[in-house]
């Protein structure tokens, strides 16, 4: 099939590969525009081109389509049966959406209604749900409202974090894609239920602050949901903690309060207590729990912020 492609970050890639191995012919790859990354703020270009310009696929990275008729012109030159989208980013208007004949289906990192939006493997793990998946959908005029066309499931780990599970989904969303092309003239397209529809929004830093009131499965959660970026946080000895790694055990105190539970630096919480695992000070290594402990001496019955 004739098929331009829409995708930006490292989520989308194995998409693109499916692709092009199952034999169908990239006219275009349509990215975002290159960004300042780094101290040196040297721009970089998304993974998604990165894969492009090595299969020698034209790569075109508009800034909008909106208003955009040039670029919108160029597209209908194309002359796409289908237009695949992979987290890209940017909404396309109606004008995009109506240009391939086949239309243009989205690989989504959730089982739709539930998490739509732009973060919807993150919001999976901070609610602490048990089971995810992907959503090959039908794009309409709104954010992930469109008709779902296949949907597959996996579980997730007791301790598994948003970067491990959006390593697997990738995958798992890859595979669906090609497989709901190859099956595309035979399936029914599914309306989704609006009623049931969960928002799933941006991350944001500030989301990291840890509250010690809640019980230790929600701290759990917050740090596997928040990690690779931009990590759950505490604050020690007067500075700023990142916390990666936790594991729910059994303790009881004051919220906040640090305790030793099997050998181990752990903090108390509302319910339970979470054991840290790996931590960062501020401006220095990662490290475990437990070598931080052994270097500094915490009063006993202190507490963390």
């Amino acid at each position: 099939m004739r098929v331009v492609f829409m995708g930006t970050p490292d989520f989308a890639v194995p998409s693109l590969n499916a692709l092009l191995e199952r034999g169908h012919e990239i006219l275009a790859v349509y990215t975002q525009p290159d960004k300042p990354k780094g101290r040196g703020h040297k721009l970089l270009p998304p993974p998604v081109k990165e894969t492009a310009m090595a299969h020698n696929i034209e790569v075109r990275q508009p800034t909008t389509f909106k208003n955009n008729e040039d670029e919108i012109a160029y597209l209908k030159a194309l002359a796409p049966e289908l237009i695949v989208v992979a987290a890209y980013g940017k909404i396309l208007p109606p004008r995009v959406l109506n240009i391939p004949p086949r239309g243009c289906i989205n690989v989504h990192g959730s089982l739709l209604p539930k998490y739509r939006g732009a973060a919807p493997i993150q919001w999976a793990v901070l609610n602490g749900d048990k089971i995810t998946g992907v959503t090959i959908m039908q794009m309409a005029d709104g954010i992930d409202t469109g008709d779902m066309l296949a949907k597959a499931e996996t579980p997730i780990g007791e301790d598994e974090t948003a970067g491990e599970l959006f390593d697997r989904l990738m995958v798992l969303g890859a595979e669906l894609l090609v497989d709901t092309i190859d099956k595309l003239d035979t399936i029914t397209p599914q309306p989704q239920n609006d009623a049931e529809a969960i928002h799933a929004p941006m991350i944001r830093k500030e989301m990291g602050a840890i509250d010690w009131t809640q019980p230790a499965e929600r701290v759990h959660d917050l740090v596997r949901g928040l990690n690779p970026w931009p990590s759950a946080f505490f604050t020690l000895e007067g500075k700023r903690m990142k916390l990666h790694r936790t594991k729910v055990v059994v303790g009881k105190g004051e919220p906040g309060e640090i305790a030793v539970i099997g050998g181990e630096m752990a903090v108390c919480c509302g319910e339970n207590a979470v054991q840290l695992i790996e931590i960062q000070p501020e401006n220095g290594k990662r490290m475990r729990g437990s070598d931080y402990l052994r270097g500094h001496a915490i009063e006993a019955k202190a507490k963390v912020q």
